[in-house]
């Protein structure tokens, strides 16, 4: 199969129409004349789920690890880790004769109402660009596929199959793309997984400007676009606008209906040709890959125990944690300690090779600790105080109280929204309960995305985000808890006080068929830092059982070019007693811009690792993007001459060291200018200026003197008249002193806009 072009040369119509839609539900049409095999896909992103029956959707699976979630694995802000665990989905799959993993998922956190979002990384695109880009890379540096999904604009599960959003270009280019175009530059996925949902009024399956134009053109993006199971309406448009693969199959009648199109010339058979093409790279590659060699399992269950312990962010602590290996008694309540929530519903949902029961792990590591199990709440919505007055009973009479809460995935699942943010009613009145009648009281959470704590977290000592944490999470609780391991996991989201608070909540989840993406830019920690609204746990945020210290901030130069990059360099010192991780954090802030941009924006992070005592220089380097927005009049990302603050901190909200540098442009942009720019723009733009500068100075002497006089009264009229022009359009000004031109308003801006595009570059 190394000609591809022969092989494409060879296949007739009916067997090329045939290969852009699936056999079955997880393969590819093969052509065994030609020796080209089928290319089998599985569910993912944090397990291979592989079924038994690979004829069948739904099938039992055969087990494979489960890996923690994707808003346990972005917490970890760890992209060396990423990349082992790749290489071990990687192992996993080809065990299982998989060629293709379909994951992972970077649709950003727009709402946390949204019941997929476990399976996505981040409110951030820097951070969820960085962390897909690494498991992608460690996956296909063993020779099995990612499939980068779904794209694009995939935020809610409600009506996600039909959806339409309404989005602004530069909040797409900036939010809700940015995040796919650094996995897809920086990871090189074999293949892109389209969405659901529409995007102004077309099918993300049809959409030729996202999968065309952006997709393959301007990013370069050589795989196949493959559709989400079901997202395609109209094959033929579907292959105009740029997909390549539908799944999942048999579809006779979208075979035929390719066929019958190319034959009569409404689908041109290059087109057709392209996603061949495109196609068979992707089948060569995987049959490259030897398949079938089993993996460690009890390795791969370890690798999943540390991840869940780097991805679990302590959000509360107030001396009770690590706990004393001394304790006599520990109460141990909540069904989540024997029956552990360590994955999503839906289509992720792995068979795992083995589940580490979190109560038998504390059992392992509390010695002669006597641990006495309540259930606390049942798996269903009643209420019932029975349960919370025995669990009550048995916190009372031990020296520590450890709530084990799982939000139930009748709350939160893929294939529908949350209605709130809140844990159950019997879960908050357990909460409570518990910790008015035990002092040292922990609660561990499973789930999902961001949850409101404020009517129960005074009640309680210390709070541990345990997340979705895969089949090895019991152990990695107890890892933390009893401080065999410190926590080191930072949020990748933001927690917010309360739901009304965060920044879609206007708008979401839409109307008569579509979606407004009103807030714009302003998401998670964007919103929260410009509104100045104060919000429960910021972005970035977790704590440790050590401190750390940052000094010596510095940067490669004062001003420097756009071009040119910037490296930014700061100490980071451990001043605890205990080992622990920091993950440094590097914001940048533009003191002033033509367009709104969001007060700070992430731009660069880094873990490290130190001892007590223990001072490691950490370096980061800020391209040309991270300072760069885009402008949509220039239809391209531009920077602008001025200052930035280089933040550098702990959290968004914890900035610990501050830098002012002057970035230089090496743009040469177009004058925007046109008949309806104000008087304001005019001086604003630098060609502008330079030729409309001496008429405005005749403009202003005029006003002055139409005014009567110098009188600081009449001067005090001029300067609320020029500031009320200020934003007027040139021509309407000169409309108002028409009779003193010496050619008509119209005539006179367009000389001056002649003038100003004659300049030279």
């Amino acid at each position: 199969m190394s000609d591809i072009e022969s092989i494409i040369r060879q296949m007739t119509l009916e067997e090329k129409a045939a290969l852009c839609t699936g056999e079955g539900p997880w393969a590819t049409t093969p052509i065994s004349r030609l020796s080209v095999p089928p290319l089998v896909m599985s569910d993912g992103p944090h397990g291979v789920r592989h079924p038994i029956d690979i004829d069948k959707i739904g099938s039992l699976s055969h087990s494979a690890t489960c890996f923690p979630t994707a808003s346990s694995l972005a917490c970890t802000w760890d992209v060396a880790l990423m990349h082992e665990m790749g290489q071990a989905l990687a192992e996993e799959a080809n065990a299982l004769d998989v060629g293709v993993l379909l994951g992972p998922g970077n649709n950003m956190k727009r709402t946390p109402l949204c019941g997929r979002n476990f399976e996505y990384f981040s409110e951030d695109p820097y951070l969820g660009g960085e962390i897909a880009a690494s498991l992608i890379e460690g996956m296909q540096s063993r020779g099995v596929g990612a499939s980068l999904k779904h794209f694009a604009f995939n935020n809610q599960e409600y009506q996600r199959f039909s959806i339409s959003a309404e989005v602004d270009e530069r909040s797409m280019r900036e939010i809700y793309l940015a995040g796919f175009e650094k996995a897809i530059k920086k990871g090189k996925p074999w293949t892109v997984m389209c969405a659901y949902n529409k995007l102004h009024g077309t099918y993300c399956s049809e959409h030729y400007w996202l999968l065309v134009d952006i997709l393959k053109e301007e990013w370069g993006f050589e795989g196949l676009v493959v559709s989400d199971w079901g997202a395609v309406h109209d094959r033929v448009a579907a292959l105009k606008g740029g997909l390549d693969l539908e799944m999942p199959g048999p579809k006779e009648s979208r075979v035929q209906a390719v066929i019958r199109a190319v034959r009569d010339g409404t689908l041109s058979g290059t087109v057709l040709d392209e996603a061949v093409r495109r196609i068979l790279k992707v089948v060569c590659k995987a049959a490259e890959t030897p398949k079938g060699e089993a993996f460690d399992q009890q390795t791969h269950h370890i690798l999943a125990r540390k991840i869940a312990v780097e991805g679990m962010v302590l959000l509360k602590n107030n001396g009770i944690l690590p706990l004393k290996r001394e304790l006599k008694h520990i109460a141990v309540i909540g069904r989540a300690a024997k029956s552990p929530h360590y994955q999503g519903g839906g289509s992720s949902h792995i068979n795992p090779t083995m589940v580490a029961i979190p109560f038998e792990e504390l059992q392992r590591q509390a010695g002669d600790t006597q641990l006495t199990y309540a259930e606390g709440y049942p798996s269903d919505d009643q209420f019932r105080q029975e349960l919370i007055d025995q669990a009550v009973s048995v916190a009372s009479g031990a020296e520590v109280a450890l709530l084990y809460i799982a939000l139930p995935t009748y709350k939160e699942s893929e294939g529908y929204d949350r209605t709130d943010l809140d844990l159950t009613e019997q879960q908050i009145a357990l909460i409570k309960a518990v910790g008015d009648a035990q002092p040292n009281t922990v609660v561990i959470l499973n789930n999902g995305s961001a949850i409101v704590v404020g009517e129960w977290i005074q009640h309680v000592n210390a709070v541990l985000e345990a997340w979705m944490m895969g089949q090895a999470g019991g152990g990695a609780i107890a890892d933390v808890l009893f401080g065999k391991v410190n926590p080191s996991g930072k949020l990748a989201e933001t927690f917010p006080v309360k739901l009304s608070d965060t920044p879609a909540y206007l708008h979401y989840p839409g109307e008569n068929g579509k979606v407004t993406y009103g807030e714009g830019l302003f998401i998670g920690y964007r919103y929260y830092d410009t509104k100045q609204l104060p919000v429960q746990f910021p972005f970035g945020y977790g704590g440790s059982y050590t401190t750390f210290a940052y000094s010596n901030a510095t940067v490669s130069a004062n001003t420097f070019k756009d071009a040119d990059g910037l490296t930014v360099t700061v100490d980071v010192t451990n001043t605890g007693s205990v080992a622990g991780k920091e993950v440094v954090q590097v914001y940048v802030h533009d003191h002033k811009s033509a367009l709104i941009r969001p007060y700070k924006e992430l731009k660069g992070f880094a873990k490290v690792d130190l001892q007590p005592g223990e001072t490691k220089t950490v370096t980061l380097v800020l391209d040309f993007r991270a300072f760069a927005y885009y402008h949509p009049g220039y239809r391209q990302w531009i920077t602008e001459d001025g200052e930035f603050d280089i933040l550098i901190g702990a959290s968004s909200a914890d900035i610990r060291c501050k830098q002012t540098v002057v970035l230089q442009s090496t743009q040469q942009l177009p004058s925007l200018l046109n008949q309806e720019s104000t008087i304001r723009e005019w001086l604003d733009d630098p060609r502008g200026k330079a030729i409309f500068a001496p008429m405005f100075e005749r403009m202003v002497a005029g006003m002055s003197q139409s005014m009567g006089g110098e009188t600081d009264a009449d001067e005090m009229i001029g300067i609320d008249i020029m500031t009320m022009v200020m934003d007027m359009p040139l021509l309407n000004v000169l409309n108002f002193q028409e009779a003193a031109l010496p050619a008509t308003p119209e005539q006179i801006v367009s000389s001056l806009l002649q003038q100003v595009h004659q300049l030279p570059e």
